[in-house]
This record gives structure tokens, C-alpha cells and sequence, in this order.
């Protein structure tokens, strides 16, 4: 029987996108299937949140104004500390998949929730042992 003292921590994705809507679907989908969402509008703001947050697992839009997700990709992965962290691109790119091929993975605009989490799952699993 487990201790009621030892409480399991929830996994923390990092969700960028400039789109309010998608941020908004992202953070329901996740957060209903038990993981903790930090959201950022852009790559500027995600770099910012990198040490504060400690994500688990970051899902990026490649397309935003302020900073693409490869600009951002550069700069995180040249973090020590950051550099392991899974990216999951989420773009409506046209070869958007090709941008970014050390990602962990490439979903394509529109996708189902089921793959989103599937993804997720295969990458960082659910909660912390």
C-alpha cells in the first residue's frame, strides 16, 4: 500500500503557441489526462519559463511573430540543462516536419487528442514514479 505522505508529482509539459485557441485545446487535452501545462505565447517567452518551469516534455508551435519554434529549438538545446528536454512540434507547416528532425515528435494541424496524448505518453509517460 502506497503512502498517503508520498504523493506522485505530475508530469509538466511546456505548451508554445502564439494561437490563444490552440493554447487553450492543448492545455484542456493535457491537463484532462493528468499532466501539469505552463503555456507561452511565444519562443521568447518559453525561453524565459525554461528554468522556473523545468518542463518534462515542451510542445512547439514552429510558425509565431515573435520567435519561430526553430529559433527557439537553437537556443534551448545550446542549454545544458535543457538540451535532453523532448520537443513535440505541432505545426500546420507544410513539411513542418523536416524544420525541426531531432524532434521528438511531428504532429500536423488538425490531429486528434488521441494522438496528442499517445505521443506524450510514449515520450515522458504519465505521472512520476
Amino acid at each position: 500500500m502506497e503512502s498517503p505522505l508520498i504523493k506522485k508529482m505530475k508530469k509538466k509539459i511546456l505548451v508554445i503557441d502564439d494561437d490563444p485557441v490552440v493554447l487553450r485545446f492543448l492545455e484542456s487535452i493535457l491537463t484532462d489526462n493528468g499532466y501539469e501545462v505552463y503555456k507561452a505565447n511565444d519562443g521568447i517567452q518559453g525561453l524565459s519559463m525554461l528554468d522556473s518551469v523545468k518542463p518534462d516534455l515542451i510542445t512547439l508551435d514552429l510558425q509565431m511573430p515573435e520567435q519561430w519554434g526553430p529559433r527557439f529549438y537553437r537556443a534551448m538545446t545550446k542549454h545544458p540543462n535543457h538540451r535532453r528536454i523532448p520537443v513535440i512540434v505541432i505545426s500546420g507547416l507544410a513539411g513542418g516536419r523536416y524544420s525541426l528532425p531531432k524532434a521528438a515528435g511531428f504532429l500536423a494541424k488538425p490531429f486528434t487528442p488521441e494522438d496528442l496524448v499517445q505521443m506524450v505518453k510514449v515520450q515522458i509517460g504519465q505521472e512520476e514514479e
